[in-house]
């Protein structure tokens, strides 16, 4: 089996959201899984709306999830092709002027609804005559050009919903040429998967009722159509789709809220799936993408789900994985960091809360007092170095015996002392990280004094 080819193919129109990384996540594991190539299209030929900031954003975006493409083209560089397609189209007859205003074709398929009848063109501008349309362009009226349908039914096998069909009898004759000579959405689209090779296109199914025209499309230019697969959409935990103008939940928002990017493509790809939601430790833990396995019906993302998630992903990752972002704040990505990430990080809510148990660990800490008896006595009882994970037990055994406190008696204090907090990794591991010297500050320091009250 040829090793497949696929794209993601976004508008640089606003930032792209978790729907959209659900579909160039699942282009990008279902092609790297198999040895394939990933191919990232700009489809930027509206170009009143599109903005490069906004091509700038998606690369980041798909980079911070672990997408990098294999190729990336702007349609805005290939227009030769499409016009040269359109002149192929035209030769053949398959592409044809027509004339009506938009009012005109609103009035029109209002008149057939009203009548019952389905509101598909109805091919008038096919029966001109030369001196028709003469007459037209000297009014000043310029053609869009449409795209002759085959009435017939178009059949494919989708990898994601299985034998499907649409009857071509149904729709209308798409514009694929505007007024003023730009192109619509399926006319580019469709010369790119041929010229770039696309052997597979894996899309929302949003787009199932477009793939019946573009099969057409893709045999009246000579290619033979790729394979389709239709996913299901994630829409909202109130069931509401997603939007890019909304900017509700933006890959850049969620990045910049502290979401680990593991989460975000967990619950992308696997909500919706056979496959229940879980931290993985890699990206390529998601694949292979079966797309046989996803649902039909659409999906619902619980941003909720998505901050659990996160901080389960946060508590299972190894060093190796964060060490990057440890030597970009400054904090040692040696054997000191390791140890240090291995005891706090089931503590971590987002990345950014390593900060404050760094704090704790080797800087200063609010003043916490709590039971001056019991840290005089802790702080006479305090062992030597070296300290090692069993030393916290040896001497909160010897405070135990000597102040008959236990429990929460006995660990609630210390921990608020040595630490500041209520609740926090388990001071077995904590206390050699902390050390003697400021183990003994805090102590000295708190064992006069009661808790400050916030």
């Amino acid at each position: 089996m040829t090793a497949p080819i696929v794209r993601f193919a976004p508008s640089p129109t606003g930032r792209i959201h978790i729907g959209n990384a659900r579909t160039a996540l699942l282009n990008f594991l279902f092609a790297s899984g198999q040895g394939g190539r990933f191919v990232l299209r700009f489809d930027d030929t509206d170009q009143e709306r599109s903005r490069q900031e906004y091509a700038d954003s998606i690369v980041v975006d798909l980079d911070w999830l672990g997408v990098v493409p294999d190729l990336v083209v702007r349609q805005s560089d290939r227009v030769a092709f499409y016009a040269a397609a359109v002149a192929r189209l035209k030769a053949s007859g398959r592409l044809y002027p027509a004339y009506e205003s938009a009012d005109e074709l609103d009035r029109r398929r209002k008149r057939m609804q009203a009548r019952g009848l389905p509101p598909i063109y109805d091919r008038a501008a096919l029966k001109l005559t030369e001196d028709d349309r003469a007459k037209l362009e000297a009014e000043g009226r310029r053609p869009h050009w449409r795209f002759r349908l085959d009435s017939e039914t178009v059949t494919w096998t989708d990898l994601v919903r299985g034998e499907s069909h649409i009857d071509c009898a149904s729709l209308s004759d798409p514009v694929l040429v505007r007024e003023d000579g730009t192109y619509l959405y399926t006319l580019p689209s469709v010369v790119d998967d041929i010229e770039l090779g696309i052997t597979h296109v894996v899309r929302g199914e949003d787009h199932v009722t477009n793939t019946a025209v573009q099969v057409q499309l893709f045999r009246a230019l000579g290619a033979e159509p790729p394979l389709f697969g239709h996913h299901n959409l994630l829409v909202n935990a109130s069931g509401e789709g997603l939007s890019k103008r909304s900017g509700a939940l933006s890959l850049t928002g969620l990045r910049e809220a502290g979401a680990e990017p593991l989460a975000v493509a967990a619950l992308a790809v696997l909500t919706g799936s056979a496959e229940s939601v879980h931290p993985v430790a890699a990206l390529a833990d998601l694949g292979p993408v079966d797309l046989a396995r996803l649902s039909r019906a659409p999906a619902r993302f619980d941003e909720h789900d998505l901050w659990t998630l996160s901080a389960k992903t946060l508590h299972g990752l190894p060093f190796e994985t964060v060490r990057p972002r440890f030597a970009a704040r400054g904090l040692p990505d040696d054997a000191v960091g390791e140890t240090f990430w291995l005891a706090v990080r089931g503590n971590l809510e987002r990345f950014d809360d390593i900060d404050g148990w760094w704090a704790v660990v080797h800087g200063s800490i609010e003043p916490v007092g709590e039971d001056p008896e019991l840290l005089a006595a802790a702080t006479r009882l305090l062992p030597e170095e070296p300290w090692s994970s069993a030393t916290w037990a040896a001497w909160t055994t010897r405070v135990k015996a000597e102040t008959s406190r236990k429990g929460r008696a006995l660990f609630h204090p210390l921990r608020l002392a040595l630490t500041g907090r209520d609740t926090g990794p388990e001071l077995a591991v904590l206390l050699p990280l902390i050390g003697r010297a400021r183990v003994l500050a805090r102590l000295s320091g708190h064992a006069g004094s009661s808790r400050q009250e916030p």
